[in-house]
């Protein structure tokens, strides 16, 4: 019986000290994140397809704020290697730690179904990351040519 009450002891000691270090722990509220990889032939649901394309819990999401060069039908190889590099960089970004998803705009989707977000993290928008390293360029409203 003294065996019994030992443990319940421990237990009662212990269980509020774990609670009080994931409270302020930053690193163990990141070890829950969702792990980004590159998409591929298989099912979809948390992977970057290319630079401004990604799947988030089975949602197709297109990050409005940007647009980034192509990698599935790019117009010159220079368009394919920048849009590769893009492509790298976002997995980078959304692996780095948690961001938000927010609504764009006035508009939920676009004309191919995606839905329209931007992601940000401690207030910055991760495509003015893009836009900022030479990887993507801020959305105007239609594409431009990257060749």
């Amino acid at each position: 019986m003294s065996v019994i009450t030992g443990i319940s002891r421990a237990v009662w000691l212990f269980v509020p000290l774990g609670i009080v270090f994931l409270a302020t722990c930053p690193a163990a509220a990141d070890i829950a994140q969702t792990a980004y990889q590159r998409c591929g032939t298989g099912p979809r649901v948390n992977c970057v397809v290319d630079g401004d394309t990604l799947w988030n819990n089975d949602v197709k999401i297109r990050i409005a704020d940007i647009d980034t060069p192509e990698i599935s039908q790019p117009h010159c190889a220079a368009e394919k290697a920048l849009g590769e590099r893009a492509t790298v960089r976002l997995m980078d970004l959304v692996n780095a730690g948690s961001f938000d998803i927010l609504a764009w705009k006035n508009r939920d989707k676009d004309r191919n179904g995606r839905k329209l977000r931007v992601l940000v993290r401690d207030g910055r928008s991760i495509g003015d990351i893009l836009v900022s390293e030479g990887l993507a360029r801020t959305w105007t409203g239609k594409r431009e040519p990257w060749c």
